[in-house]
């Protein structure tokens, strides 16, 4: 890094920290070396709560879903399922003819015409409903258009690849990740589906920053996102709870073709798959979604325009994705550098421009 710009980073980051993000942390790596991880601001938006410590957990929100994503390539690797696999072979309750075509690539790539949320997605949260009400919700609600006639972000469909991982090892998903990804990778804070003991453990529970809740969310404390419920119900569109630290062994892995030190946890195809358009290779979607739009195999690859975005000065080959609590997770192979920056102030409450902001510091600090 330029010692003058990265300079700039921390004024900037410092700034941000006072003015608009009650609590923020991040972390780069550049060429496989990292200057660790900087926090600034709270664990909460409360003025009198404590500043973030090291290796503060914050919950990545939609981070989860490449997350998730690259546990289904493990089982594609395998050989255990494939991507043109219709969905109805994993979960025969899907009745609906509408969804016969749909397959796990439209899951990925968020193709399938399902919707973000169900509508009656903020009742189950209130009534602390288990993840198999929402899975169930996802086999049974209509698709808002045929599969792989649109590109519509959709959170439903990483509720069905949770449950398709699950049907096809019979390993519930959270010790799934666990054993296949987060192990591997000495991912020590992070989970999918806390439970009481990891919590308990090594000062877990003292160490998690508080989420400004969004409108919606005022008032449930006992199952917003910084409620107990939450952080146990292992939502795999956007329940994970990680570190900066954590996130960037994930990069790094990704960065070196699949390999972590000496262990290889994907191959080089699977990386080079997974990060590049997959949109191309569906002939009825609008022209526009597949060049303005790109996504991968659950990666978002670089949308410069987007009101939220990774930022204006990384490379085409930038892939990534940002989440709805405020948080932003970027690669970019050009530079073999990768940022995570974790925020307590939701998208939609003002944290996307001041992460975007950040980012463009960042990179133009890199030599």
């Amino acid at each position: 890094m330029d010692a003058s710009r990265w300079s700039q980073v921390l004024h900037l980051a410092q700034r941000l920290s006072q003015t608009v993000l009650p609590g923020l942390a991040f972390q780069v790596t550049v060429r496989g070396k990292t200057a660790g991880e900087y926090q600034f601001g709270r664990q909460a938006s409360s003025p009198s709560s404590r500043p973030l410590s090291a290796h503060s957990i914050f919950l990545s929100a939609s981070l989860t879903k490449p997350v998730v994503a690259m546990g289904v390539l493990r089982l594609v690797e395998r050989g255990l399922i494939s991507l043109s696999d219709p969905v109805v072979d994993y979960l025969p309750q899907i009745t609906d003819p509408g969804k016969k075509g749909l397959t796990i690539r439209h899951l990925l790539t968020h193709t399938s015409g399902l919707p973000d949320q169900l509508l009656n997605n903020r009742a189950l949260r209130m009534t602390r409903s288990p993840l198999q009400r929402f899975v169930d919700g996802a086999c049974t609600v209509s698709l808002d258009f045929p599969p792989g006639r649109g590109v519509q972000y959709q959170s439903m469909g990483f509720v069905l690849l949770g449950a398709i991982m699950e049907a096809v090892t019979q390993i519930p998903l959270p010790r799934l990740l666990h054993q296949e990804l987060f192990q591997p990778l000495r991912m020590k804070d992070t989970v999918l589906g806390a439970t009481d003991d990891w919590l308990e453990a090594e000062e877990r529970q003292s160490r998690l920053a508080q989420v400004v809740p969004p409108d919606e969310q005022q008032g449930g404390d006992d199952w917003n996102w910084n409620s107990r419920y939450w952080h146990q119900l292992g939502a795999p569109w956007g329940g994970m709870l990680t570190t900066t630290t954590d996130m960037i062994l994930f990069s790094q892995m990704m960065l070196d073709g699949g390999a972590s030190g000496l262990n290889r946890v994907f191959s080089n195809a699977t990386i080079q798959a997974a990060t590049t358009n997959q949109l191309a290779s569906y002939p009825d979607l609008p022209e526009a979604d597949r060049r303005c739009r790109p996504w991968g195999l659950g990666w978002r690859m670089n949308w410069p325009t987007h009101t939220t975005s990774f930022g204006d000065l990384l490379s085409q080959r930038a892939y990534g994705h940002w989440g709805a609590t405020g948080t932003l997770h970027w690669i970019d192979p050009e530079r073999q550098a990768a940022a995570v920056l974790l925020s307590t102030l939701p998208l939609d409450k003002g944290s996307g421009p001041a992460l975007t902001r950040l980012s463009n510091a960042i990179v133009s600090a890199i030599r």
